[in-house]
């Protein structure tokens, strides 16, 4: 079977944006790539469940997993969900490091990885 690869072309371009916004050298945004990197998991959890408005927890619930997994991924997004306002308004500017988000960007796109290919072995159609 071939692997799919094409419906994850959102989760794709989070990953780059986490990438891009990682590595700039003059204005680097370690907020905004920690939230682009667990945005690309929330894509492909949806994708695989087939549930558009699920949310990353929802979504988890629904694949699966291993209860210790699920519970450490529905963490790191409470993480984000959570810190100095990751994924929300904040006022003041985050408490977040080069390291912070370089540990979310390269744990997220693994974790994507793992997901297209545990849907992949269990045959799932993805369109």
């Amino acid at each position: 079977m071939k692997p799919c690869t094409l419906p994850f072309n959102r989760s794709k371009d989070h990953l780059a944006a986490s990438l891009s916004l990682l590595a700039d050298r003059e204005n680097p945004d370690y907020r905004n790539s920690i939230k682009e990197a667990i945005s690309a998991v929330e894509a492909t959890a949806k994708i695989i469940t087939g549930d558009k408005k699920a949310t990353l927890r929802q979504a988890l619930k629904r694949l699966g997993l291993h209860p210790a997994l699920e519970s450490g991924l529905s963490s790191i997004y409470g993480y984000t969900s959570d810190a100095d306002g990751i994924r929300h308004a904040l006022t003041d500017e985050p408490n977040v490091t080069h390291d912070d988000a370089k540990f979310m960007l390269v744990s997220c796109s693994a974790f994507v990885n793992y997901l297209i290919a545990r849907a992949n072995k269990a045959g799932i159609q993805l369109t």
